[in-house]
């Protein structure tokens, strides 16, 4: 089987295309054939070496196939299942805790980035029904991200507003949920080309945040004055002060990503004043993926796929996603 081993201390250059034997499930194993893998920011910063890893370690955590081997007493998989990978194998349902934080594939046990992986069966779901090895690809992270943030945490409704920051594929899922949802979506971007799409995507109004800088006093203007339900933060220090001005009292932030660094300065009063409600989010539960599967069949939501690439180009993927013009998903094809 061919994959990719990354060589310590990371980079571009270290990725290696390798060829092995295929491994062999034990009891509760699966061995899955991937078919495709999608890249995320947390990836990125692994490949770089920003974030360090064992050397040879296999990278990816986003994947999709289809199971051709189970291990004894693996009951709720069955070899031609279509399935996708779990981010956190060991958070079953609930509330995250320091126990089931961790293993994460790609990270601390080998990733996706092979033609065959055997892992717990715990660390896969059931794909949507109907869609390709590469969509179902693009779920584990984001799409379960903007779930959690939107759907578990924030308790969307029929007619709650939503403010959506950028492009990235978060906020392109988070988008689809709100309207499944029935909620009116305010989405930003610097680009008018990528407004213009967010507009095709079902965003019921676009700011433009380079054009206009205080932008959350414009989102809260779009909602005559009474403030945006939602904010599906992605942006971080740069941009929450904004997402706080747009949040109506009592709204709900749901602090993602790290986009702008790791710091901030935050008005307490007017958090506590306001009683805005944040949640950080990280990724989410295998429950939470099994029901945002069940709405995306419901609801028959399809991923944003911006491009495509061989696993022997992955370097170049991983250069496409840094140049961060892309508008969804980039992919790899197994």
């Amino acid at each position: 089987m061919k994959l990719v081993r990354l060589r310590a201390p990371g980079g571009l250059d270290r990725l290696e295309l390798a060829e092995e034997y295929p491994p062999k499930p034990g009891p509760g194993d699966v061995l899955v054939r991937i078919r495709a893998c999608s890249l995320n920011m947390r990836d990125d910063f692994a490949v770089q070496g920003k974030t360090p890893l064992a050397d040879g370690r296999v990278p990816l955590s986003d994947g999709a196939g289809e199971v051709i081997a189970v291990g004894s007493g693996v009951e709720a998989l069955k070899p031609g299942d279509h399935v996708v990978s779990v981010f956190y194998p060991f958070w079953l349902n609930g509330d995250m805790t320091p126990s089931t934080r961790r293993d994460v594939p790609g990270d601390s046990f080998d990733g996706v980035a092979s033609e065959y992986v055997c892992m717990p069966a715990q660390a896969f779901t059931k794909a949507p029904d109907g869609y390709t090895h590469v969509e179902a690809a693009t779920l584990t992270c984001t799409a379960v991200t903007a779930w959690r943030g939107l759907v578990v945490c924030g308790k969307v409704k029929l007619g709650d507003t939503v403010l959506v920051l950028g492009t990235g594929s978060v906020s392109l899922f988070a988008l689809q949920f709100a309207k499944a949802a029935g909620a009116r979506v305010i989405a930003t971007s610097s680009s008018e080309e990528k407004l213009e799409r967010l507009g095709r995507l079902g965003a019921d109004a676009t700011i433009n945040y380079k054009a206009v800088p205080d932008w959350g006093r414009a989102a809260r203007d779009l909602t005559d004055g009474r403030g945006v339900d939602h904010v599906i933060e992605v942006g971080g220090p740069a941009t929450l002060a904004q997402s706080i001005t747009a949040c109506r009292t009592g709204g709900h932030i749901a602090l993602i990503g790290v986009l702008t660094g790791f710091a901030a300065e935050v008005s307490i009063p007017a958090l506590f004043s306001n009683q805005i409600r944040i949640n950080g989010i990280s990724i989410g539960s295998r429950a939470d993926q099994e029901d945002m599967i069940r709405a995306i069949d419901v609801n028959h939501l399809k991923p944003v796929i911006d491009r495509r690439f061989p696993l022997r180009d992955i370097a170049a993927a991983f250069r496409h996603y840094g140049a961060q013009k892309h508008f969804g998903k980039v992919c790899l094809e197994l």
